[in-house]
């Protein structure tokens, strides 16, 4: 049978809190935690599924921290303490499920830029096979 989870690979355990509302921009558009993390720079998935590895209070300061660090919200530069409360309530209480398991430790593992650095490998390997294996057009052979 087909993976159910082709079109959204993330664990729907996240889902609550992700697009949970962090307030309203300075244009009146709902703001996200998942387009907050993203505008931040972050991964959504990856950072609630490292959330979810600490304890509840820690999961709330490190919330905090990132949302004190978001100007899109006006909001959130007096009262980031008090939405990241909310906010970490909605987190899973832990990585219980498969999926949620697997994002979690993905996030441990995980080495910024890696995937960048073996596709820079493989592009400079086909590249040399392509000029001394194959030849380049015009070589007369």
């Amino acid at each position: 049978m087909a993976d159910s989870n082709v079109l959204n690979p993330h664990p729907p355990e996240f889902d609550q809190f992700l697009y949970a509302s962090v307030g309203e921009d300075r244009n009146g558009y709902v703001v996200t935690v998942l387009s907050t993390l993203a505008r931040l720079g972050l991964d959504p998935w990856k950072e609630a599924a490292e959330l979810v590895t600490l304890e509840r209070d820690d999961a709330r300061a490190r919330l905090g921290e990132l949302l004190a660090r978001f100007r899109d919200v006006p909001a959130l530069a007096s009262d980031h303490g008090r939405i990241a409360r909310d906010l970490s309530q909605l987190l899973p209480a832990g990585p219980t499920s498969g999926a949620l398991q697997r994002a979690a430790s993905t996030v441990a593992g995980d080495r910024p830029g890696t995937s960048r650095a073996i596709w820079a490998v493989f592009a400079i390997v086909f590249l040399l096979f392509q000029m001394f294996i194959v030849g380049g057009s015009g070589s007369g052979e």
